[in-house]
C-alpha cells in the first residue's frame, strides 16, 4: 500500500454544501497529524452538459461559482489548521470519476454525507459508494453533525480477509497517531472452523498493540454498529470473506455508511493491490 500512497496528501471532495464543513475539518486535522498537505477538489459536473458556463443576465457564471466554492473551502481549511499547506482546484467531470483519478496519488480521500431528515437519516452519494468500492487509497466518509467527531476509540471490523488485514493496519495506525484506544471486532461464522485459525494472527497483533479484541457471532452490520457506538472512527475492508463479503456494494455496506454515527473508513481492494 505504501507505493500507492506516497504523496502524504489528503484529498477532500467538496461541493459547496454546508455539510462539507466536517469533511474539510476532518481532512485538515488528519493532514496536520500526518505532517502532510490538504488538497480540496471540486468536481465541475456542468462541463459534462451542454449548458453555458459563463456569466449571463440571470447567473454569475457556473465556473465562477465553482471557483468561489474552492476558494471558500481553502479559506475554511486554513482556519481549521492555520499552519497546514492547503491547495484547491476545480476539475471538470463527475465527482466519482474525478475523485477516483485523484485517489491514484493520494494517501486518503475524504468525503461528506448529509442528513435528509429524521426518517431517512444519512445519505452517502452514489459517487461515495463507488469510491468506497474502487478507489486506489482508503476512503473516509464523514458525518455532517458535530457529535460525529467526538468518539474515544477506533473500531475495526475484521474477518480474516486481505482488506480486513489492511483495515487493521490502517485503524491501529490512526489510533496511535491520534492517541486513541483501538477495538477490533471479529465477526465469526459458527459453521466455519477456519475462522479461529484466521484470528490467530490478529490476536497476536491485538496483544502487541494493547488493543481490545471482541470475538462475536451474528450479523456484521448490527454488531459493528453496536460496538462502534463510542468510536471516533470505524474502519472496514471493502470486500471480505464470511461476514463482511460484499461490504461496499451489499446491504451491509448500506447499513454501515448510512447508519454509523461516526466517520467510516473503507479500505478498497485496489488500495492494497497498488496502482494499475
Amino acid at each position: 500500500m505504501e507505493d500507492a500512497m506516497s504523496s502524504n496528501t489528503i484529498v477532500v471532495g467538496i461541493d459547496g454544501r454546508d455539510d462539507c464543513e466536517n469533511a474539510i475539518r476532518w481532512g485538515a486535522a488528519e493532514a496536520a497529524a500526518r505532517g502532510g498537505q490538504l488538497h480540496l477538489v471540486h468536481a465541475f459536473v456542468w462541463a459534462e452538459f451542454k449548458v453555458p458556463h459563463g456569466a449571463s443576465d440571470i447567473a454569475p457564471g457556473l465556473r465562477a461559482q465553482a471557483d468561489r466554492i474552492v476558494a471558500d473551502a481553502v479559506e475554511l481549511a486554513r482556519k481549521f489548521e492555520p499552519g497546514l499547506t492547503v491547495t484547491g482546484r476545480r476539475v471538470d467531470g463527475f465527482p466519482s470519476a474525478v475523485l477516483l483519478a485523484e485517489s491514484r496519488d493520494a494517501d486518503l480521500i475524504v468525503i461528506g454525507s448529509r442528513v435528509t431528515g429524521r426518517l431517512l437519516g444519512l445519505v452517502v452519494s452514489s459517487s461515495g459508494t463507488e469510491l468506497s468500492a474502487h478507489a486506489h487509497c482508503p476512503v473516509v466518509v464523514v458525518r455532517p453533525t458535530e457529535d460525529a467527531l467526538a468518539g474515544s476509540r477506533v473500531v475495526i471490523g475484521y474477518d480474516g480477509s486481505r482488506p480486513a488485514d489492511a483495515a487493521v493496519d490502517f485503524g491501529l495506525d490512526h489510533a496511535r497517531r491520534h492517541g486513541l484506544s483501538a477495538r477490533i471486532v471479529a465477526v465469526l461464522d459458527d459453521a466455519d472452523d477456519d475462522d479461529h485459525d484466521l484470528l490467530a494472527g490478529v490476536r497476536e497483533h491485538a496483544l502487541a498493540d494493547d488493543t481490545e479484541l471482541i470475538e462475536v457471532t451474528g450479523h456484521p452490520s448490527e454488531l459493528l454498529l453496536e460496538w462502534s457506538a463510542d468510536a471516533q472512527l470505524l474502519v472496514v475492508g471493502s470486500r471480505g470473506r464470511g461476514g463482511f463479503a460484499g461490504l461496499v456494494l451489499g446491504s451491509v455496506s448500506q447499513t454501515m455508511l448510512h447508519q454509523s454515527l461516526c466517520p467510516v473508513a473503507v479500505i478498497p481492494h485496489a488500495a492494497i493491490e497498488g496502482p494499475a
